[in-house]
């Protein structure tokens, strides 16, 4: 069953209605929304799996909840108006660089990449741009990549980090404090027979920054990359 317009429908109504009582009075519509997500998530398990590890890994390992966490948030709107799913070895609460899918009206999107890192994996990071910048080059500025993705996202420092020299001859890579990419599709990809294609398509090209993070985040050698 692919993602069909009532997913849009539904998640354009809940914007407007964002409440709990409009939820639950409709909750037979979401159950079918949510149903036809979970068998795309479980086409793409299947697909990813063929150059992923996602050997156990199950569609509740992957899904995220459309319930928002609203202790700590300023906006207590109690749902999500979209919705998302993440793949990586392990599941989405493995710690490891994933594959995220984004469902939301106007805004579908696959990215991944370095969005939170932990202080010591910022500094893996970098540690390795300052070895071997040519495996992070390599990756980012293939032209498959860049056609996909373009430039990076994420937050850099205005300056130079802390312990590299301003005028480092890699100082603009140095600087990123995150560093993600993502896809976006229309409604009308998301909609298509082929999405489930589309997605795993582009995390083939994905493939090789995460293979990077993984590799000195968790693995603590070089990275041996090969471009797909």
């Amino acid at each position: 069953m692919a993602i069909t317009q009532q997913t849009f429908d539904f998640l354009n109504q809940l914007k407007i209605n964002n409440n709990r009582e409009w939820f639950h009075a409709n909750k037979k519509e979401y159950d079918g929304v949510k149903a036809s997500f979970e068998e795309s998530i479980q086409e793409l398990i299947n697909s990813i799996g063929t150059f992923e590890n996602l050997s156990g890994v199950k569609i509740k390992d992957c899904n995220y909840r459309i319930a928002r966490d609203v202790r700590f948030s300023a906006n207590k709107d109690p749902y999500k108006t979209w919705l998302s799913a993440s793949f990586s070895e392990g599941g989405r609460k493995s710690g490891k660089m994933d594959y995220y899918l984004h469902i939301e009206n106007g805004g579908s999107f696959l990215g991944g990449g370095m969005y939170s890192p932990t202080a010591e994996q910022l500094a893996a990071f970098r540690q390795e741009i300052d070895f071997s910048p040519e495996s992070l080059k390599g990756i980012i500025f293939d032209p498959l990549f860049v056609k996909t993705f373009g430039t990076p996202e994420g937050e850099k420092v205005k300056t130079s980090p802390k312990g590299y020299d301003k005028n480092h001859p890699e100082i603009e890579l140095l600087k990123w404090k995150q560093m993600f990419f993502w896809k976006k599709f229309t409604n009308e990809e998301v909609l298509s027979p082929n999405f489930v294609e589309q997605v795993t398509e582009t995390c083939k090209i994905l493939k090789p920054y995460l293979d990077y993070l993984n590799v000195i985040f968790f693995d603590h050698e070089e990275p041996d990359i090969q471009l797909l």
